[in-house]
């Protein structure tokens, strides 16, 4: 009895030790993220100067494009760069003669997604939701992620339990209420991914209208952005997945006309791009009308990549004059 005794008070003991570590946990990521935001703050700050310095008024460069001459030097295009100067002393440029390629097409408004875009979320959704899955035994694939990548919440707990055979054992509202709370205390921890801020302020600084179109709600979008609102601040405007014109999700094109519509002046499809990593979010521009670059995840099947007008493996490797856009000058 004694023993019995001894064993319980050493068990309640561990599982205290556990909670304790837990929240601890949660509390370090929470703190890490607020240090990953006052550095994001400092290179914002950097950026948002440099961009200023550099930007330059490109109206006509959109006649220069075609014409074969190297309006602007690119930073990763030394062919296109101007040639040495004829003299030290008269200080004339000879222009390049390398002909410019033709861009893929002439856009004059962006729109970002957010969620594995913008924002490393969507490791919290595999997370959480293979730690759901092991109670039955089963595993959460990237077959399954892709088909649920970019939906409403709705939807995709209907597809989650649907195709991991849990009909009958978790409903897809258990299943969003079981993760809800996992999400939470990881949300405000997300970080900027590569090439973001660089390309944001680049935009930003030559006056290129852009917005953000994401399929989270306003609850989620609040903490994955409470870390990053200075980025958040450079949209003209944010739509989100419960906004009332949004009727489906994506692969319908909803939430990218709702976009386009609330910029302002007579806006087209045409002249937009969509910049996103989930395969429907890529349909959803595409049955819009709009041009599509994927980043996605390495991890998914290429056989997603075949709709998207460009794939590119980070922001980091985009290039705006391919779009008609201004170039990077830095």
């Amino acid at each position: 009895m004694k023993l019995k005794k001894e064993l319980t008070v050493q068990q309640r003991a561990l599982e205290k030790k556990k909670h304790v570590g837990r929240r601890l946990s949660a509390k370090a990521r929470v703190a890490e993220a607020k240090a990953a935001a006052n550095r994001e703050k400092v290179v914002e700050l950097i950026l948002t100067l440099q961009a200023k310095a550099n930007a330059v008024s490109w109206t006509s460069s959109r006649a220069h494009a075609h014409t074969g001459r190297a309006r602007f030097p690119h930073r990763n295009s030394p062919d296109l760069s101007r040639a040495p100067m004829a003299s030290a002393d008269s200080g004339e440029w000879q222009a390049a003669s390398v002909p410019v390629p033709a861009p893929r097409a002439t856009v004059t408004h962006v729109i970002f997604d957010m969620d594995g875009l913008l924002l490393d979320t969507e490791g919290f959704y595999t997370e959480v939701q293979e730690k759901i899955l092991a109670r039955y035994g089963k595993v959460f694939d990237w077959s399954l992620k892709a088909k649920m990548m970019g939906k409403k919440a709705t939807e995709s707990a209907r597809i989650f339990v649907d195709e991991c055979g849990l009909t009958g054992l978790l409903t897809p509202e258990q299943f969003l209420e079981e993760r809800e709370s996992m999400l939470q205390e990881l949300f405000p921890s997300c970080v900027i991914l590569p090439g973001v801020l660089h390309l944001i302020h680049h935009l930003h600084a030559n006056k290129i209208p852009i917005c953000v179109a994401t399929g989270s709600h306003k609850r989620h979008f609040a903490l994955k952005t409470q870390n990053h609102q200075e980025m958040f601040a450079l949209m003209h405007h944010v739509v989100m997945g419960d906004d009332p014109e949004v009727k489906a999700g994506k692969p319908s094109p909803d939430i990218f006309l709702a976009a386009m519509r609330r910029f302002e002046g007579n806006v087209e499809p045409s002249n937009c791009l969509v910049f996103e990593d989930a395969p429907s979010g890529v349909g959803a521009a595409k049955n819009a009308g709009m041009y599509a670059v994927m980043v996605p995840d390495p991890r998914l099947d290429v056989a997603y990549h075949k709709q998207a007008d460009q794939v590119l493996s980070s922001l980091l490797d985009f290039k705006p004059t391919e779009w008609g856009l201004p170039p990077f000058t830095e």
